[in-house]
């Protein structure tokens, strides 16, 4: 998906937008322009949730209480300068989202493992949540587009729908991978199948707000089943690699990624001056 995916299809044929300037609600937005990188680093932040969670509750030996208050501090901390700041910073939005995907993984695995709710419960739920969440944002502001994070309450509504379309594709992921039976390499290939489908969708005319949310939310469980595939014992139908090595290597790109986004930014902001 190129960095147009959020702009409207006619107005992309009208001409309504040009893409060589940046204007003063470009630089106001606070989320990054959505292109192959933002899907790359968001796969990987999905898969890091899975997986460093898992390292730390388990690996490191923290357990999921210690581990779910922490992170959730963290993220506590991380969204106040998120959305404190003016502009968009990629460093801050990135980590904000790599610890969002970890507290909604262990919103999940709370849920499933220490309340014994079901995988189908839990995926009603945040389905539910979710709905709620759009509807009261579009009641409130009318859009729904992440090119119009310009103000404190739409960004918290955003955040607010982030989190849900983590925690909702955690328990889809492994409602689809264990409950129902696929697998975490079928269950891969479902989830990437549907995320393709989707891009044909907006290609052919679909309205690119409802076609990013969705592709946004699947790439959730993409990402989850991939974490599962890499790091899960051969004899559960994973690679073996473990949680501890791919969270290091997916962190490790993510970081690169990241750091070349802030240089861009921080360039288009010395140029802007």
């Amino acid at each position: 998906m190129s960095k147009d995916f959020l702009r409207p299809r006619n107005a992309l044929h009208k001409g309504k937008y040009d893409m060589t300037k940046m204007t003063t609600h470009d630089w106001l937005n606070k989320v990054p322009e959505v292109t192959l990188a933002f899907w790359v680093i968001k796969i990987m932040s999905t898969t890091v949730g899975e997986t460093f969670a898992d390292f730390l509750a388990v690996d490191a030996g923290l357990g999921l209480g210690i581990t779910s208050a922490v992170m959730a501090a963290l993220l506590a901390v991380a969204l106040v300068v998120q959305v404190r700041g003016r502009t968009y910073t990629p460093w801050i939005y990135w980590l904000s989202v790599v610890l969002v995907s970890i507290v909604g993984t262990q919103l999940t695995d709370i849920l499933t493992d220490v309340l014994d709710v079901s995988l189908y419960t839990s995926t009603a739920v945040f389905s539910g949540l979710l709905v709620v969440n759009f509807a009261v944002w579009y009641a409130v502001e009318k859009n729904l587009s992440i090119r119009e994070i310009i103000t404190p309450r739409r960004e918290l509504f955003y955040w607010t729908t982030v989190l849900c379309t983590f925690a909702l594709g955690t328990a889809a992921g492994d409602l689809a991978t264990e409950a129902l039976g696929l697998g975490f390499t079928l269950g891969a290939m479902i989830f990437a199948a549907l995320i393709a489908l989707a891009g044909v969708a907006w290609r052919y005319g679909l309205n690119a707000v409802p076609a990013f949310w969705v592709v946004y939310i699947l790439t959730r469980p993409l990402g989850a089943s991939l974490g599962d595939l890499l790091t899960q014992a051969h004899k559960y139908g994973g690679l073996g690699i473990g949680a501890t090595w791919t969270s290091v290597i997916f962190l490790c790109v993510i970081v690169v990624l990241v750091a070349a986004a802030q240089f861009a930014a921080n360039s288009r902001k010395q140029l802007s001056q």
